[in-house]
């Protein structure tokens, strides 16, 4: 890996992390020594990357840092596409949307236009596109777990047993053929799965959650694991 590859690989290295990394650690990982990471580090600076920290600390990138588009593998390439095509195979226009714009803006906004390279990879998630329909839910779903607001859902278990609830999503989950919400529910005062098509009406409030929403997905978690456990410890 020559200078420059290595210089667009320690800022993609630096996108990844969220806290700052050693320098040893940036070291390790690009196979080089500690020094010539300094050196590195120094030189992208120079070159106006707003690249915050010291040696013996670590290093990040600056808040609202946008790196403009790079060329991609084709490993890379292949992997967008697939994602963005198996997200428009889902029941959320709203996303399906969003896929077909990001590939646009990746197509065109790079150094190399990707349009022909994109519509030739033979790629494709399986799926009934004939069956395909719409589930609304979805957009107001996903606008609550941003939000951290709660919702309010009348829902019919696999018994048709009615029900009204507030409940705290925490995250959604696509299967194949469905989705499936994790929530907290405050009628049941606990961690609750929700599927979509068992929602008879959903209506977004203005009521924020009780906890953060990244907490309530790392309780959600817990809950999770010691059910597995407990299953399987029964079994």
């Amino acid at each position: 890996m020559d200078k420059t590859e290595r210089l667009f690989s320690i800022m993609d290295a630096l996108r990844r992390h969220r806290m700052p990394v050693t320098a040893a650690a940036l070291a390790q990982e690009q196979k080089v020594s500690v020094r010539t990471l300094y050196r590195d580090i120094q030189t992208l600076i120079g070159l106006g990357a707003p690249i915050d920290g010291e040696a013996g600390i670590g290093y990040m990138l600056k808040p609202g840092f946008f790196l403009p588009p790079l060329m991609f593998t084709p490993e890379e390439l292949e992997a967008l596409v697939l994602g963005a095509r198996w997200v428009e195979a889902q029941p959320d226009d709203g996303l399906g949307a969003a896929a077909r714009n990001a590939l646009a803006k990746i197509a065109t906004a790079s150094p190399d236009d990707l349009r022909d390279r994109i519509s030739d990879t033979a790629l494709w998630p399986v799926a009934i596109w004939g069956q395909r329909k719409p589930v609304p839910v979805l957009g107001d779903i996903r606008q609550a777990v941003r939000q951290e607001r709660a919702v309010i859902i009348d829902y019919q278990d696999e018994q048709a047993r009615a029900s009204s609830r507030t409940i705290w999503p925490v995250g959604l989950a696509f299967y194949e053929g469905k989705q499936t919400i994790a929530a907290w529910c405050l009628l049941r005062n606990a961690f609750r799965n929700f599927r979509t098509d068992r929602i008879v009406s959903l209506q977004l409030t203005e009521e924020r959650y009780g906890k953060r929403r990244g907490q309530l997905e790392k309780e959600w978690r817990a809950s999770w694991e010691h059910d597995v456990k407990y299953t399987e410890g029964n079994t």
